[in-house]
């Protein structure tokens, strides 16, 4: 992230707005932060909690039907709000490794990452996964340790964890005081004031002290003596063993700040939320070619990150998310559609407040906007005011594990294709139609998403569909001239599908069947990943 001198200074509207996604292990309690930022936002009047009963139950940011009876997020939603001067664009993310594909792509859209860790377990699997995603784009990254009153270990061994396993430095941004059933609030280090919980009312910030130092004599007054004795001596480490906060340091990825809290009880979140607003990166210069797109460009250009289809079960609409790039967006412009060459007139683009939506007047470099349409916009195209630039690097990855699909009755095999091409151009599953036979290949990167498309199909299209077991194990996309493509699919008829955009796919079955490929046929190319849309 180099900023050169020489770029002029963003639009007010753009340098006040932060875009970022969450990225965390499942359970370690994203979607309950998510529910807080709203709150303090001023979205929402009472934060529904994950695991709360009746009209709590009802979380903002999960609102399909299996989001809500497994208690997990499967679909990235996004979130604007305002907070004091800053208006926040945030991207929740599945936690769940079965749906990390979608993450990926949507580590695309954002300028920085906010890493939630539970006090008790620590970075943990999907977290460093997530986070591998984050260091090749040099993300910047915020860290919230979650869960402090319930037992958790101890703060320095969690900021040693973070930095051996993540390779990143650490710096505290708060310092827990107490742990589990004892923890009673912060130390805010950056402002030097103390933070104390308020365990009554989940929904309510508990206090917050101003004080001079850690001497000051007025902590005596909060703090029992033996929990401010640890406090001070901890600190006094903290400030020899850790490096103090650098900000330029962390808009380039190289150190994240960490704050503790209890997203739960509403503690340690504000001081978060300032600290996205204080340290976070403005909208991002972003790649594409043939050339950048800077943010304080006069023209709108956008790219769609994301397609959710039946967003609103009573109309099966399909909903593209957009984040700007540049510009300044103003409901009903006309704009480029790339990679169809054709312009598209954007009149009803719409606002997300979780699954409340409002039409969106206007929009700036950095907002994400949703634009329904009835399958027009694919994952990676890029949206314009004439000129043909398309941004570049959205990923889209090889299934690990394919099954073949069919229609519980036969009759309705063109319905059950047009709803797993959805799905496809949702990006939520890879399908495949083999040159041989019947049915549908359906390629997926966790198990948990074949249970999710049969319940999708069967609750969205009224579909009952069978998942059967595949001889393939692996998919490869196929490139290269005409001629040595035809050759090679004739030689290999049974192994050929095409994917839902008419590419050639190469189906395999053992490592051998690639090897084979590479050794015989040259001039052909296998590769693992295809950049979406090309």
């Amino acid at each position: 992230m180099t900023t050169s001198s020489n770029r002029p200074a963003l639009p007010a509207e753009i340098a006040r707005r932060r875009t970022f996604a969450i990225i965390s292990h499942p359970d370690a309690g994203k979607t309950t932060l998510t529910e807080k930022f709203l709150l303090f936002g001023g979205a929402i009047q009472m934060a529904g909690q994950v695991r709360a009963k009746g009209e709590a139950r009802r979380t903002r940011s999960d609102f399909m039907q299996m989001e809500k009876d497994r208690g997990i997020s499967v679909s990235a939603s996004a979130m604007s709000f305002d907070y004091r001067n800053f208006r926040f664009n945030l991207v929740d993310t599945p936690g769940h490794s079965d749906f990390s594909e979608d993450t990926y792509r949507t580590l695309t859209a954002v300028d920085a990452a906010v890493m939630v860790i539970d006090g008790a377990k620590g970075v943990e699997s999907q977290t460093q996964k997530l986070f591998e995603v984050c260091r090749l784009r040099d993300l910047p990254i915020l860290t919230f340790c979650n869960k402090m009153d319930r037992e958790s270990r101890e703060t320095f061994d969690i900021i040693d964890e973070i930095q051996e396993n993540l390779a990143i430095d650490v710096t505290p941004a708060s310092w827990p005081i107490g742990v589990g059933a004892d923890f009673m609030g912060c130390y805010d280090i950056l402002n030097d004031r103390l933070e104390l919980m308020d365990r009554a009312d989940r929904n309510r910030v508990g206090e917050s002290i101003s004080i001079n130092g850690l001497d000051d004599p007025k902590l005596a007054e909060h703090v029992p003596a033996h929990l401010l004795d640890k406090l001070r001596e901890e600190l006094e480490m903290a400030r020899e063993l850790l490096p103090p906060l650098n900000p330029q340091a962390v808009l380039e990825g190289h150190l994240t700040p960490i704050w503790f809290g209890s997203a739960i009880n509403s503690f340690g979140v504000k001081e978060l939320m300032e600290g996205i607003g204080t340290y976070g990166p403005e909208p991002q210069i972003q790649t594409a070619s043939p050339r950048e797109i800077a943010p304080e460009e006069d023209k709108v250009a956008g790219f769609v990150f994301k397609v959710q289809a039946n967003m609103d079960p009573k109309h099966r609409d399909r909903v593209a998310f957009v984040r700007l790039a540049s510009g300044h967006f103003k409901r009903g412009m006309k704009l480029l559609h790339v990679r169809s060459k054709k312009p598209m007139a954007v009149s009803n683009p719409v606002l997300f407040l979780a699954s409340d939506r409002e039409l969106a007047e206007e929009a700036w470099a950095g907002d994400i906007i949703g634009i329904p349409n009835h399958g027009q916009l694919r994952i990676g195209d890029t949206l314009t005011e004439g000129e043909a630039i398309r941004v570049t690097g959205i990923p889209s990855f090889a299934p690990e594990l394919l099954q073949t699909c069919r229609a519980g009755d036969p009759m309705k095999a063109k319905h059950l294709e047009k709803a797993l091409m959805q799905f496809a151009e949702e990006g939520a599953a890879k399908v495949f139609k083999p040159s041989f036979g019947s049915g549908f290949i359906v390629g997926v990167v966790g198990a948990l998403q074949f249970e999710v498309l049969a319940s999708r199909i069967e609750l969205e299209y009224g579909l009952p569909v069978r998942f059967e077991p595949s001889q393939f194990t692996s998919a490869r996309w196929v490139a290269g001239d005409k001629t040595a493509m035809d050759k090679f699919s004739n030689a290999n008829k049974q192994h050929i599908a095409s994917d839902h955009d008419g590419d050639m796919v190469f189906l395999t079955r053992l490592q051998w069947d690639i090897d084979r490929v590479i050794r015989d046929y040259p001039d052909v190319k296998l590769t693992a990943t295809k950049e979406m849309m090309i």
